[in-house]
């Protein structure tokens, strides 16, 4: 177990920490000359049972309210310390809201110096804790009436007892995340390098593990590990650990950062939360400037209210914080929120997505999207989240979300391979959703033009999925596409897209005249005469020929180049993997005019026209003077893009 102090200035926590451990929390020659705490301090303490309790000593001054922010993340119980002869003072109200907001559920009361005053202003002192604690959730936390100047108190060593069972009877927290360190303190050792020493938040960690630096996404390796103050081959969630990490300068380290799993690291530097205001602050106005602490991390910011008016007192609200500075934190925790003058905390928050978007903040999605956050949060049920994310989640992004290596899953869910090994997880009503709005999108361009053969994939997907951008969604729309596919709620036609039961017709002198054509198109290869040599060769009017051409291009027998030029399917095939080989082979992925005039053997115009021709319906795209496969498009021998 993990205890924090918390406390006024000058209400005796060093003192009674060093009474119940035997260890001198403050360090530094400026505490011990002004004699108050400037840093935090550690103590630890075997217990009966074998385990070691540790003590996280915190300043208690009004200035250094940002330390014991940062002493006070990831404790299990708290020693509240007020004097006797202060009573109730500003800090201590400050530190109680902190621990509030943390979500410190227990806690213990040392009422220090009661060997200076009277029986009559200790039980005032005590009647004012108590009325303070019962708007807390500390209200059934014992006080101990201590005198820890003195030795052998008879109240230090209730106290001690009191804590050293609270301990004992601690369940372990549960480990199976994956492992993440809050760094609150780095150092350097003679012949050892690099330490840094922190609370285990989630996960553990052993010696000869490879972790991140999360600032700078330096790997670093874990050399050897002090656990509760002992040297151990591992760490667990829950405890303090030293870790002494080889790869890494002690300079390139600083408080706030963390030690983790690369598979956690993605910073932000926008965060939606579930924001309470504090009862006593003033109402919460929207962009209001704040300065905030997240794990041991502390920087400046602005609050983005998802709601209409300001905030106000004793009330909560969803809400975005934009960040001055990059920060990494995983739904579910803490952050505390003090004024732009950094003087008075006035709200805490549980953060909800780590991954906030800049834009449609406030829409219904997105609130529903938190919705499902907030219920993993208190569940651990992930089927709400995916069912809310309508173009699917990474699994690599879930992962993040969820802080374990293997997140639960519906079995229903869709997963469509990604690159690098990932997969796209999709929910399967959503999956549904998405192949009716393909269909009803082909359905209606058949409506609209039905002597049309299809649509290619690319113009499909900009009528029918407009939201896919190219990249992040390619393997989405692929996977669509061929389930429609397979399951033959579509097919395809060379290059087009359609229903089955969408054809192009032709009559009996047409299809006569198409097996003579079709050979002699095919025979020339990548020169195919024009309509007026067909016409003529073949004893056809030029118009009749024309027209039957372009009938069979909607089949996807031949493709139309430019006016009156049509290619045969399987030529055209040749000339897609031709372009594919080229843009294989060039440094940066692009065809050149002059490499397509070259490889096919055909003037630098016709060449030109055919890489034109492959922009034009989506295989390819123009840059400058190139052309450049589009992201996520086949070219299947047969059946074109």
């Amino acid at each position: 177990m993990i205890i924090g102090t918390a406390g006024h200035i000058d209400h005796g926590k060093t003192t009674l920490v060093r009474a119940l451990t035997g260890v001198e929390t403050d360090r530094l020659k400026e505490e011990k000359a002004r004699g108050i705490s400037i840093e935090l301090g550690y103590a630890y303490t075997r217990l009966a049972n074998g385990d070691v309790l540790g003590i996280i000593d915190v300043p208690g001054h009004e200035k250094f309210v940002h330390t014991m922010a940062a002493g006070a993340v990831g404790i299990d119980h708290a020693l509240l310390v007020v004097a006797a002869d202060d009573g109730v003072m500003p800090q201590t109200l400050e530190h109680l809201e902190i621990l509030q907001l943390l979500g410190i559920r227990q806690g213990t009361v040392a009422l220090t110096k009661v060997d200076r005053v009277p029986r009559a202003r200790i039980d005032e002192v005590r009647d004012e804790i108590t009325a303070m604690l019962a708007r807390s959730n500390l209200a059934d936390a014992p006080i101990f009436e201590t005198a820890a100047a003195l030795a052998d108190d008879p109240g230090v060593l209730a106290l001690r007892q009191h804590l050293h069972q609270q301990a004992q009877a601690m369940p372990q927290r549960a480990n199976g995340g994956l492992f993440r360190l809050a760094v609150d303190r780095v150092f350097s050792l003679p012949g050892q390098g690099t330490v840094v020493t922190g609370t285990v938040f989630n996960g553990q960690v052993a010696v000869g593990d490879s972790l991140v630096h999360s600032a700078s996404g330096q790997p670093v390796r874990v050399r050897s590990i002090h656990a509760q103050n002992q040297a151990s081959e591992q760490g667990l969630a829950g405890q303090r650990c030293a870790l002494n990490l080889a790869g890494i300068a002690k300079e390139a380290i600083t408080r706030g950062d963390w030690i983790m799993d690369a598979r956690l690291r993605q910073t932000t530097q926008r965060i939606d939360v579930r924001l309470h205001l504090l009862a006593d602050a003033a109402p919460l106005a929207e962009w209001a400037a704040v300065h905030l602490h997240l794990g041991t991390m502390r920087c400046t910011g602005h609050v983005a209210l998802l709601q209409d008016g300001d905030l106000a007192p004793g009330t909560e609200a969803l809400a975005q914080l934009v960040l001055d500075a990059p920060a990494l934190v995983l739904p579910g925790d803490r952050v505390i929120v003090r004024n732009a003058q950094a003087n008075r905390t006035i709200a805490g928050a549980v953060v909800l997505d780590p991954y906030a978007p800049a834009r449609k903040r406030r829409s219904e999605s997105r609130m529903a999207y938190l919705a499902a956050l907030a219920h993993w949060i208190d569940t651990g049920d992930t089927g709400p989240l995916l069912a809310e994310a309508p173009l699917g989640l990474a699994r690599s992004q879930l992962v993040r979300l969820t802080g374990t290596a293997a997140p639960a899953i519906a079995a229903q869910s869709i997963s469509l391979p990604l690159p690098d090994g990932d997969a796209l997880l999709v929910d399967n009503a959503a999956w549904q959703a998405l192949q009716t709005q393909l269909l009803q999108a082909l359905q209606r361009f058949h409506d609209v033009a039905p002597d049309e053969p299809g649509i290619n994939a690319a113009r499909l997907r900009r009528m029918a999925l407009p939201a896919l951008q190219h990249g992040p969604h390619d393997a989405l729309y692929q996977g669509l596409i061929d389930t429609l596919l397979t399951a033959k709620h579509i097919s395809s036609s060379g290059a087009w897209l359609h229903l089955p039961g969408h054809t192009v017709q032709l009559s009996d002198a047409e299809q006569a005249l198409a097996q003579r054509l079709l050979p002699a198109i095919a025979e020339a290869r990548f020169d195919p005469p024009w309509v007026r040599d067909l016409a003529r060769d073949h004893g056809a009017g030029e118009e009749v020929v024309r027209q039957l051409l372009k009938k069979l291009s909607r089949q996807g027998l031949v493709f139309q180049v430019v006016k009156d030029l049509f290619y045969a399917a399987p030529c055209m095939d040749a000339l897609a993997a031709l372009t594919a080989g080229l843009a294989q082979q060039a440094e940066r992925g692009e065809v050149q005019a002059h490499a397509f005039r070259d490889a096919t053997a055909l003037g630098r115009k016709r060449a030109i026209q055919i890489l034109e021709f492959f922009d034009r319906i989506g295989y390819t795209r123009r840059v400058r003077d190139t052309h450049v496969l589009r992201p996520g498009v086949r070219w299947q021998a047969g059946t074109g893009a």
